[in-house]
């Protein structure tokens, strides 16, 4: 965790963003689309066992497991032909995965704000990837109890 209380993964993408002028930073996010981790062989094209994140207008499909030292593994996938919202799965996947569940639960919710993304995808996007978000903890949630 940073002095901003977010995880290092998290805190360093973000710090990433915002360091660019806001004319790149869709194109950092489209180099995240091309890194979004497969989907494990058991999920994958099984989206029946994820679940579908609705406030995205692609298909994104969201799975979290919590394992027995409660560390976070996040599998998402989403359509090569949505590059935006691949990538927010992608940050979010890979920023996430390997968290310890207290620290998952207490990124903010507001993280998809923070990026400095606003201004250059819609609003529409950005409320995909709060979605991607809140499912995620959710599910750890569950996982936990």
């Amino acid at each position: 965790m940073t002095s901003t209380g977010l995880p290092t993964a998290l805190a360093e993408t973000r710090d990433e963003f915002l360091e660019l002028p806001e004319a790149d930073r869709l194109q950092l996010l489209l180099e995240y689309s091309r890194e979004l981790p497969p989907m494990p062989p058991e999920l994958e094209g099984h989206e029946e066992l994820c679940e579908r994140v609705t406030e995205c207008q692609s298909p994104v499909y969201i799975f979290v497991d919590v394992d027995a030292d409660s560390v976070v593994h996040m599998h998402a996938t989403a359509p090569q032909e949505a590059p935006t919202t691949r990538g927010f799965a992608s940050i979010l996947a890979q920023g996430l995965s390997g968290l310890s569940a207290a620290d998952a639960l207490a990124v903010p919710d507001d993280y998809p704000q923070s990026i400095g993304l606003t201004r250059v995808v819609s609003p529409l996007r950005i409320a995909g990837m709060t979605g991607m978000l809140l499912r995620a903890k959710r599910q750890i949630r569950a996982k936990q109890s």
